[in-house]
């Protein structure tokens, strides 16, 4: 498995620079949604602090953790790609602290510095490979499990 990417860390320092000039800190209390599948996707976040799960809900009373995320880790990408919804829902699972960034701004900057563009959708690209190997691998070892029950 591949090493996991850190959106600020994989910026060089330029374009580093450029994108905290947008950052916000704000924070979440434990147990805070922070957004719904299905709700505009109109900012994003890198985590300082704290744990946030992501989770699909399955029906109308029970929701499944598909990943935990923690420091530096990348917080919603939805705001990047068409309808720019949430695919799933985020919640805080520890107090959390993050730097904000407003969409709308950062695509505006993307406009302006079109390698801090590209380099920013490569590293969202690498970081969504990188969850969906995670998950593929949970999911095959969940099949194992299931399997060896079976018999």
């Amino acid at each position: 498995m591949t090493k996991a990417i850190k959106l600020l860390t994989a910026l060089p320092p330029p374009q580093r620079g450029r994108l905290m000039a947008l950052a916000r800190e704000v924070s979440f209390p434990e147990d805070a949604r922070i957004f719904e599948a299905g709700g505009t996707a109109d900012r994003f976040w890198v985590i300082r602090s704290g744990a946030v799960s992501l989770d699909q809900r399955v029906t109308s009373l029970q929701r499944v953790t598909v990943a935990t995320l923690g420091a530096n880790d990348l917080l919603g990408w939805s705001w990047l790609f068409p309808p720019y919804q949430w695919d799933f829902g985020a919640e805080a699972f520890s107090p959390v602290r993050a730097y904000e960034f407003d969409a709308a701004a950062v695509l505006e900057l993307c406009e302006e510095d079109p390698r801090l563009g590209l380099i920013l959708v490569r590293t969202v690209a690498e970081i969504l490979a990188h969850r969906l190997e995670t998950t593929r691998g949970k999911l095959m070892e969940q099949y194992a499990l299931q399997r060896r029950g079976a018999r």
